[in-house]
């Protein structure tokens, strides 16, 4: 493991600037309120300040923020110091009551059984291990635990011809529509080199994911591919048309 995870690290540290804006374009506008009732609904029902959760490659910080705003105990991790840096001042004065840590999904420094509830969003498509990241996510779940991974076959359109005319069509839409191209302030060339070396670019998921989850031991895993049409602006879902989000569900 490790192979272009400094690379990986690099290009999230180049990134943050921008990806913490849209961070805190969702946390002013209504999104954070959906992605919130999204949680909430598969959360076990309990007061916010019995549960545990652990945000995994937490970027700049949504989902530990709005958590913490709930009043939920939320451990933040993510590889990128940068990120981290950007999340901490995006939280404001609930940055203290989020605990921060740098480290690899693949290999968190986490005791056993210790979170009621794993969330990720946009994390395991560009992980050189994901099978790996899943097996880890349990080992640090409570038995009954929750994991709820929220993605999308990112970056697909560089393995199937049918998916690149949907991306490239999606391009012109938002150049038709006038709005910002959410591909155009990133490295596309270094992004879509990295994509083309991480396993899951070019595999058919969540499919893949259902697999792996239960090779991992989960008893219980679903998904719900039309997730995106709950949190997404309507920007995003013009960008991002042909690769809709899709969450996937596990129980420990």
């Amino acid at each position: 493991m490790g192979r272009i995870l400094g690379r990986i690290q690099t290009y999230w540290t180049n990134r943050a600037e921008g990806y913490s804006k849209v961070n805190q374009e969702e946390l002013a506008g209504e999104q954070k309120s959906r992605w919130l009732r999204v949680l909430e609904e598969e959360f076990p029902k309990k007061a916010p300040s019995e549960i545990q959760v652990l945000d995994i490659g937490t970027g700049p910080g949504f989902f530990a923020i709005i958590l913490a705003r709930a009043g939920y105990r939320v451990t933040a991790v993510d590889y990128t110091e940068e990120m981290l840096r950007k999340a901490r001042e995006n939280a404001g004065p609930y940055a203290d009551r989020i605990c921060w840590m740098r480290m690899d999904a693949q290999e968190l420094e986490l005791p056993d059984n210790r979170f009621d509830v794993v969330v990720s969003r946009n994390l395991t498509w560009n992980l050189e291990a994901p099978g790996r990241a899943y097996e880890e996510w349990r080992r640090v779940l409570k038995k009954g635990g929750l994991l709820l991974n929220f993605d999308a076959n990112w970056y697909a359109h560089l393995f199937d011809e049918e998916k690149r005319r949907g991306y490239e069509e999606d391009r012109r839409n938002v150049e038709n529509l006038h709005l910002e191209d959410h591909y155009t302030g990133t490295d596309i060339d270094e992004m879509e080199r990295i994509a083309k070396e991480v396993p899951l670019s070019p595999v058919s998921r969540p499919a893949w994911d259902v697999r792996a989850l239960k090779n991992a031991g989960f008893r219980s895993v679903y998904t719900d591919e039309s997730v995106w049409k709950r949190v997404w602006s309507d920007v995003e879902k013009v960008n991002y048309a042909s690769t809709p989000m899709f969450l996937v569900k596990a129980v420990k």
